[in-house]
């Protein structure tokens, strides 16, 4: 994919911006992004979240979706546009950055290159990644190992990250284990709570 040149600010709303978080994508797809003016495969995106200030929560890619001319033989009855699909290249979920000065006009505003390669330049080189483990454990009463696994299946899809929490400590270091809920660091012992 070559690079156009062009760069753009999406708006990612709150929810989405909190699924994000819970569950590693490759890809961002949003709809509902019809305007005059759309990024096209190959611009560089820097997606953000509303605050005072913005803050930045991933940059990437435009991988498709982007402005596309219309063939009046074959009108797009409905008026649906294809969603706007973005590769990511770096992403800051649990760490976002202020960005003062950024005043996203809508879901979708050009964005100077300068000041992309400024919010680029910010983030500084990528931290170095490392093996973790991760761990989830569930007692389960069951008639057979089998039974016992699609019992903890069942329970995984029905409960999932907003009320699981997964362990997860550095490979080699387990005795720094910490639980996560929601992505987020969670205190896991009822004497605690008191």
């Amino acid at each position: 994919m070559t690079d156009t040149g062009r760069a753009w600010a999406v708006l990612l709303p709150a929810d989405r911006y909190e699924a994000e978080r819970l569950v590693h994508h490759d890809t961002l797809e949003l709809t509902g992004l019809e305007s005059e003016h759309r990024p096209a495969p190959g611009d560089r995106v820097a997606v953000v979240v509303d605050g005072e200030p913005p803050s930045l929560v991933a940059l990437g890619r435009v991988e498709s979706g982007g402005e596309t001319e219309q063939d009046p033989d074959d009108p797009d009855p409905d008026g649906t546009r294809t969603p706007l699909v973005v590769s990511y290249t770096r992403r800051l979920f649990d760490e976002p950055l202020p960005v003062d000065g950024l005043v996203p006009a809508g879901p979708v505003t050009p964005l100077a290159a300068d000041r992309w390669r400024g919010l680029a330049d910010r983030l500084g080189p990528p931290p170095p990644r490392r093996t973790w483990l991760v761990s989830l454990d569930l007692p389960i009463e069951a008639a057979s190992p089998a039974e016992a696994v699609r019992i903890f299946w069942s329970y995984v899809r029905e409960l999932g990250p907003r009320e699981l929490p997964a362990y997860v400590s550095p490979s080699g270091d387990e005795l720094a284990m910490q639980a996560f809920v929601l992505g987020a660091e969670a205190n896991q012992d009822p004497e605690e709570d008191d």
